[in-house]
């Protein structure tokens, strides 16, 4: 059913159970798993002038720690008996959704798996819904899997 399963990583819990889902869609499938992390352009929306020495040095920070994130995912991927492909998304400008929308067309995915806190109302409201962006803006089917609370 499906073949190309992309999943967005941002290192949260939530998205760690995104990771577990789609590895077992995978398995079950038989399909290709595609982790993409987008750095966002927060590092210059913070109040750090682009050409300054403070936000060379946030965005190198965050970078790093946007590759761990990566690189921990994938080996999550492979301890299940997986192999996963990685996209690392840095291109100024980018915005979640698209980026993630972009990456689902380019390469073919049939299925983008993200992860959700599960908050409603004003909760949702005051933190905004990064799932909600990335279904309104996938060219593909997307699966929400929902974190179960505590």
């Amino acid at each position: 059913m499906y073949q190309r399963i992309l999943v967005p990583i941002d290192g949260s819990d939530a998205s760690l159970h995104a990771l577990d889902t789609a590895i077992g869609l995978a398995r079950a499938f038989k399909a290709q798993l595609r982790l993409i992390h987008v750095l966002e352009d927060a590092a210059y929306l913070a109040g750090y002038d682009p050409a300054g020495a403070a936000a060379g040095e946030l965005y190198q920070a965050t970078r790093e720690s946007g590759e761990q994130i990566v690189k921990d995912a994938a080996a999550r991927v492979q301890a299940a008996g997986l192999q996963a492909e990685t996209l690392f998304v840095d291109r100024f400008g980018d915005r979640l959704p698209d980026a993630i929308a972009t990456a689902a067309k380019d390469w073919g995915a049939d299925l983008i798996v993200v992860g959700t806190h599960g908050r409603r109302g004003l909760s949702r409201l005051m933190l905004g819904s990064g799932a909600e962006q990335i279904i309104r803006t996938a060219p593909v089917p997307v699966l929400v899997a929902r974190q179960r609370s505590h």
